[in-house]
């Protein structure tokens, strides 16, 4: 059946992840990234979320990293938050876009100053050679940005992911799970319910 209320599956996440936000002992916002590279093979990883509106979910990243250049190759994605807690997850499919640069400079300002140098001093999913290789790069972006404003790296941006799928799981007994679907259609979002 169509949805009238577009906001509904947003609304019941953010009353679930507020809950979270009360049982969850760390980072209640992390959830399960997967995406496809250009190969066809499937990898998973753990980011945070830093956003959740209507528009869909956000998230941050090297553009240089293996997660990047999935993306550009596939720009599809999975998430999965699992809040074990509430005994709940959610599991989130869509296509991924870029955030507009003024976002991303608005966020990453927000960073802590050791994590906005951080982004600078990592050439993430390269090899390191050693751990001294790392400290180094964290020095040399130290002494580069002084006691100066730290911009934003051209290779660090974030992604939108633009549901078309929301499944809401919750734990019921004996594997009886309770599991909601919102389906995005033209005209909002179909809803329906999937044996466990």
């Amino acid at each position: 059946m169509a949805d009238a209320a577009l906001n509904e599956p947003f609304d019941r996440f953010k009353a679930w992840f507020e809950e979270a936000g009360k049982s969850e002992p760390t980072d209640p916002n992390a959830m399960t990234l997967a995406t496809v590279g250009a190969d066809g093979r499937p990898t998973a990883r753990m980011v945070l979320l830093k956003d959740a509106t209507p528009a869909g979910f956000t998230f941050y990243t090297n553009l240089e990293s293996r997660k990047g250049d999935a993306l550009k190759a596939n720009p599809f994605a999975a998430l999965c938050f699992h809040w074990k807690p509430l005994k709940r997850q959610v599991r989130i499919e869509g296509a991924v876009h870029p955030v507009e640069p003024e976002t991303a400079d608005a966020y990453f300002a927000s960073r802590h100053r050791s994590s906005q140098i951080g982004a600078w001093a990592s050439r993430q999913s390269r090899e390191l050679e050693d751990r001294f290789a790392l400290e180094k790069r964290v020095a040399e972006f130290t002494a580069k940005f002084g006691f100066g404003k730290v911009p934003r790296p051209p290779f660090w941006s974030g992604f939108l992911l633009v549901p078309d799928r929301i499944e809401f799981w919750e734990e019921r007994p004996f594997r009886l799970h309770e599991r909601l679907v919102y389906q995005r259609r033209p005209d909002g979002w179909a809803t329906s319910r999937l044996y466990p």
